[in-house]
């Protein structure tokens, strides 16, 4: 597997962690996660590589969020993933997955350079 990123190109830290990408000549793949949305299994396997639970990188300031309560939702892991993937706008990007299993949130290219590091 390459490394790969959850992208959405109007988000100012996704397109900084593409260019992050980039700069350190790293071949990767681009998933825009908003038009290609990850499955319930690929969004929990992202989150276990993260050491995550949806919670932690739901966006919960969109509008969607405020709809369903989402501050206020049950912390089921499996219901939570089940919204985020029918609302792939909550899922908090971008997301670098590497090929040797290492994931980061990456809002930051710092973090982008951490996970490229360990590989």
């Amino acid at each position: 597997m390459t490394t790969e990123i959850w992208h959405n190109p109007r988000c100012s830290k996704s397109r900084a962690a593409k260019a992050a990408l980039d700069e350190a000549r790293v071949s990767y793949t681009e998933r825009r996660y908003l038009d290609d949305p990850p499955t319930a299994e690929e969004l929990d396997a992202v989150l276990t590589r993260i050491g995550a639970e949806p919670w932690d990188v739901a966006r919960l300031n969109e509008p969607v969020a405020k709809e369903l309560d989402l501050k206020n939702m049950e912390r089921d892991r499996a219901r939570w993933i089940e919204v985020m993937v029918a609302n792939p706008v909550l899922i908090q990007r971008p997301i670098v997955l590497t090929g040797d299993g290492d994931a980061v949130v990456a809002r930051d290219p710092d973090s982008v350079r951490r996970v490229l590091d360990s590989e």
